[in-house]
């Protein structure tokens, strides 16, 4: 018996022989389900908070890319008075982000997909959005439907009749009877709507009730303190502009947050329910989860297994 065949024996012996060849047999599964992720955070949020679904994806071997939108994360400005603490004048100053706009939002969407098309035969990127992250892959959807795979509107405003996600907020079903009393002065002269993520202990818990709730407090603060205080006003007023012939061809999927008390579930299906009978040969496919409106935060496991499912 030469050298090679005391290896085998060996191997074989001890299971590792089968295990090397399902490892070895793995790259080609990998590589032949391997998609490419584009995340889109939803209102105050950034690409930092995806930290922990972008993890988990990239563990089941997709190419996974978070970004900041215009005015948020690395992106933001910050009104002087949140930063010196002013309260009075935070309810009053002009947000330095005030000229944000959702074209702005949406073209750097476009740009990101650019980077990110697959060689010839390759699956287009997954857009996904979260909240009002809805809006910009929305507008994303209709500039450049030729650049994206599938749209993924995960607890997201998906404004297709009413056109804006102002106009979905207020409806009826938009009231869930949480985060009323959150918002900081009033946002047509601010040019922005205002949170302040550096609020006192009832207030973080006012946040944390209305967005996150199936998180414990320490583990919210991290996320809260991560947020910028100014959405601009844009984003949630502008129209999205929808057709059937670019937006309307992209196959789509809704992820549902059945606990949500930020957008209600109520909300939710409306604008499932309008998007599909505004396309009814192209629907969403729907799947839920038992969650608050941060999913990425509570269960990003199982939100990676259900964008991984996704085909």
């Amino acid at each position: 018996m030469n050298r090679r065949d005391v290896m085998k024996t060996a191997l074989v012996g001890s299971g590792l022989l089968s295990m090397q060849g399902a490892l070895a047999a793995s790259p080609a599964r990998g590589k032949s389900s391997r998609r490419t992720f584009l995340l889109v955070h939803g209102a105050w949020h950034n690409a930092l908070h995806w930290t922990r679904v972008t993890e988990a994806l990239s563990g089941r071997g997709h190419q996974v890319v978070a970004i900041d939108l215009p005015g948020h994360g690395l992106n933001a400005r910050f009104p002087s008075a949140y930063v010196s603490g002013d309260a009075a004048g935070f309810a009053q100053e002009r947000s330095p982000q005030a000229d944000v706009t959702l074209e702005d939002c949406a073209a750097s969407v476009v740009a990101a997909l650019q980077k990110l098309q697959p060689r010839a035969g390759g699956a287009k990127p997954v857009l996904v959005g979260h909240s009002a992250g809805g809006t910009v892959i929305t507008r994303a959807g209709e500039l450049a439907p030729q650049l994206i795979g599938r749209l993924v509107y995960l607890s997201a405003y998906c404004p297709v009749r009413m056109g804006s996600a102002s106009g979905y907020g207020a409806l009826t079903e938009a009231r869930t009877g949480y985060g009323e009393t959150l918002f900081v002065g009033d946002p047509g002269k601010l040019g922005a709507v205002r949170i302040n993520p550096r609020g006192g202990p009832e207030y973080l818990e006012a946040l944390r009730a209305a967005y996150y709730q199936d998180v414990p407090m320490a583990d919210f603060l991290p996320f809260a303190l991560s947020l910028t205080p100014d959405l601009p006003l844009s984003l949630w007023t502008s129209k999205v502009g929808v057709t059937k012939a670019r937006w309307g061809r992209i196959p789509r999927s809704y992820i549902r947050c059945a606990q949500d008390r930020a957008l209600a579930p109520a909300l939710q299906d409306l604008m499932i329910r309008e998007a599909n009978a505004f396309t009814p040969g192209n629907a969403f496919t729907v799947e839920s989860l038992e969650a608050s409106h941060s999913p990425f935060a509570s269960q990003p496991e199982k939100l990676a297994t259900l964008l991984d499912g996704l085909r």
